[in-house]
């Protein structure tokens, strides 16, 4: 149980009656089904369950990275609703508002750790490249619409027997999604050279340093990944995860790859970032691993089963397995 104490104010992030439904070709397999939970800024919380019972799915709908179900509620932020339609407004979550760490770490192989640190602030402002983009494709239409046209003018006034059978229309259509085919190539080619990133590159180096540099990695920024300990890729994932200084830490079994000793660092860790201050949201199928939060949210079949207090929730708590078996 940490020591901090969460505002007890409106939630920073809220998910309300969340359910999810995966499909296996026409087999329908839900997962949650009407799920609730709320994050207090400030606040340490543990979503526990066992293996199947949705705890990730509910992670991943919280961050944005899926869609609910139609019939689902929806995720809010400070009290907006998550719109991941709005593509613009969905990059801005994922990439700013929230920190997101894997239990596989997922880090780019071919990067160095300093490199894989500095990713989160060169993303590419979404807002900006969709506006741009659709801009780009918008005038390419236009300018092919507009060639589309001159050339069907130009074949009205052929000799009737050089005139090839074409209808002045599907020309100017047919020019005008060539038009836009080019111009959002083009786009696409040129825009990480002059489409403005969260921060130069310098910049970004000098953040990933400094965050990197909490966790302990300064002799292992020119690693790369697969020279480095499970600990250790963790560490740079968290790092990554911090590197943009989100309002939030989301992290799916951030120990579960790890053995006990690596495991209670890496959590010691983010209890210290906590006491900072970080709001973290964490899944895990570890009662003892719950038991760093200031609160667990007990997860079984897809349903809320438990919203407590760490303390009275973990105490003498088995395994997720035996208390499947025990709670009703």
């Amino acid at each position: 149980m940490n020591d901090s104490t969460p505002d007890t104010g409106t939630p920073i992030l809220e998910g309300n009656d969340l359910r999810k439904t995966y499909h296996l070709g026409r087999v329908k397999v839900p997962v949650l089904h009407g799920a609730s939970i709320s994050v207090n800024e400030g606040e340490w919380v543990a979503i526990l369950g066992s293996s199947g019972s949705g705890k990730s799915t509910l992670l991943h709908l919280l961050a944005g990275l899926d869609r609910p179900d139609q019939d689902s509620g929806d995720v809010r932020y400070r009290g907006e609703k998550v719109e991941l339609q709005d593509g613009g407004k969905t990059n801005h979550y994922r990439n700013r508002t929230i920190g997101f760490v894997f239990q596989f770490y997922h880090l780019l192989p071919e990067l160095d750790v300093l490199e894989n640190g500095m990713l989160a602030n060169l993303v590419p402002r979404g807002r900006s490249a969709g506006v741009l983009l659709f801009i780009m494709a918008l005038l390419g239409g236009v300018i092919g619409a507009l060639m589309g046209f001159q050339a069907a003018g130009d074949w009205g006034l052929l000799p009737l027997e050089e005139r090839t059978e074409i209808r002045s229309t599907v020309l100017a259509v047919a020019c005008a999604i060539i038009g836009s085919g080019m111009m959002i190539a083009i786009f696409q080619g040129v825009q990480a050279v002059w489409l403005k990133t969260r921060m130069s590159s310098g910049d970004a180096a000098d953040v990933a340093r400094s965050t990197l540099g909490d966790f302990g990695l300064e002799k292992r920024y020119q690693h790369r990944p697969r020279e480095l300990s499970g600990g250790e890729r963790q560490r740079v994932a968290i790092g990554r995860a911090l590197g943009s200084n989100p309002d939030l830490l989301l992290a799916d079994e951030p120990t579960g790859n790890l053995d006990e000793r690596t495991g209670t660092e890496i959590l010691d860790l983010l209890q210290e970032k906590h006491r900072a201050g970080l709001t973290i949201v964490m899944v895990t199928h570890d009662p003892k691993v719950a038991s760093y939060a200031d609160r667990v949210v007990r997860l079984r079949n897809g349903r809320v089963l438990q919203d407590e207090e760490a303390d009275s929730v973990v105490g003498e708590m088995p395994p997720t397995d035996v208390l499947d078996e025990t709670i009703d």
